[in-house]
């Protein structure tokens, strides 16, 4: 039988979870590879390490380029099989991404709007300390929005997101150009010029833990790769900066 779908999974250091993410996820899928950045953990799958450290899209793409089937999950790992099967009925979903949910089971708002400027400027600086964005900005967040059912969406987070390898074929990939942030709001920005679809399917559910570094602490290296990400995003896509 012809491999169906590929499961990639990102790791960028010694992760307790990995194991776990991996004994989910092998059984869902056709092939299963391991991207890491040194040091090389110990798994069960076919293992890639890198030289150096390297980004979340880097790696991203450099296991789907070892991957042959016409599906691949990127992960964080679960819920491949309900995912797949939404993938298989709706040819024109490009990206598909499941309900995330904190370690404890709260809903996590992984389902977003395309970011504008005054929101942006209201998340990234220290603004956000009195403004609660993560409270106030329900029309980016979609905080009013639980659904039940899939929908279609602007952009989800990349912590796990099944893509379509036609899709990913024809946008060439995760741009590198994003060291960390910004590079899933990128690919489904690309992806919807394109006419392929978002959806978003909260009958498969993952667990997250959402380090939301860069929303505790402004005065990070991670602060300074999400203002790259943000900079890199409106060089590319100047039109965004009409809807302020």
């Amino acid at each position: 039988m012809s491999e169906r779908v590929a499961g990639v999974v990102v790791t960028h250091g010694p992760d307790p979870a990995l194991d776990r993410c991996l004994t989910a996820l092998a059984p869902q899928v056709d092939e299963l590879v391991v991207v890491a950045n040194p040091p090389a953990p110990n798994v069960s799958a076919r293992l890639i390490v890198n030289d150096r450290a390297r980004g979340f899209a880097a790696n991203a793409n450099r296991g789907i380029a070892s991957t042959s089937a016409p599906v691949v999950v990127v992960a964080n790992p679960d819920a491949v099989r309900l995912l797949l099967e939404f993938a298989e009925s709706n040819p024109r979903a490009g990206v598909i991404g499941p309900r995330l949910e904190f370690p404890d089971g709260r809903w996590q708002p992984s389902r977003r709007s395309f970011p504008t400027i005054r929101g942006t400027i209201v998340r990234r600086t220290p603004l956000r300390s009195f403004l609660h964005p993560e409270t106030r900005q329900r029309d980016h967040y979609l905080l009013y929005e639980r659904p039940a059912e899939p929908v279609q969406a602007d952009w989800m987070l990349a912590a796990f997101l099944l893509l379509r390898r036609d899709m990913l074929d024809e946008l060439g990939g995760f741009d590198e150009g994003y060291r960390l942030y910004g590079e899933d709001i990128d690919l489904c920005y690309r992806a919807a010029r394109s006419d392929w679809e978002r959806w978003y399917v909260p009958q498969a559910t993952v667990r997250h833990e959402h380090a939301a570094v860069t929303d505790r602490r402004f005065l990070t290296r991670q602060t300074l790769w999400h203002w790259r990400s943000i900079a890199r995003f409106v060089r590319k896509h100047p039109e965004r900066l009409r809807n302020i």
